[in-house]
């Protein structure tokens, strides 16, 4: 378990897919994280991907989101990666800024990570405002980086975050 100021993250388990699809199939959030028709199925292939930590974010004793990580660990390119989703309900209150910090000084801490990178998509641009206000900086745009649900490809854009640069 990691404590923030306001939020726990504790190892995502099979017991929360449930819980983590329906915030997921919440429109606000599917926009930006699809996953197909089977919601339950992509979180399900979330947990079992042996590369990736996936914390589910818990905040007054209930689930509100998640956040995952996974490392390079190729001593030349090593960093962080990491994505996070929040029930809209709870949006506004700082919870994913939290989050991330709390995720980021673990990986410090713990794995010794120095370098941290987020791709949300170019047009998402709460998320691009959040990951700002804890540090993180835009890198470049990722051009026609994903495919939308609609088909077409999208802008991603590339932020990264040195660990010293933490923004309390």
């Amino acid at each position: 378990m990691l404590r923030g100021r306001a939020v726990t993250l504790r190892p995502a388990t099979a017991d929360d897919v449930v819980a983590l699809a329906a915030i997921r199939a919440t429109p606000e959030v599917r926009r930006w994280w699809r996953g197909g028709d089977d919601l339950a199925a992509a979180v399900r292939a979330d947990l079992a991907d042996e590369a990736l930590s996936v914390y589910a974010i818990e905040h007054d004793g209930r689930m509100v989101g998640a956040i995952q990580w996974y490392a390079e660990d190729d001593p030349d390119y090593r960093h962080a990666s990491m994505d996070v989703f929040l029930d809209p309900a709870v949006r506004g209150a700082g919870l994913g800024g939290d989050a991330i910090r709390t995720l980021v000084r673990h990986l410090v801490d713990e794995h010794g990570h120095h370098r941290f990178t987020i791709d949300p998509a170019a047009a998402n641009t709460a998320a691009v405002r959040a990951y700002a206000k804890v540090g993180f900086r835009p890198v470049g745009v990722l051009r026609r980086y994903e495919r939308g649900e609609d088909g077409r490809w999208h802008d991603g854009l590339l932020m990264d975050l040195l660990a010293d640069e933490l923004a309390d």
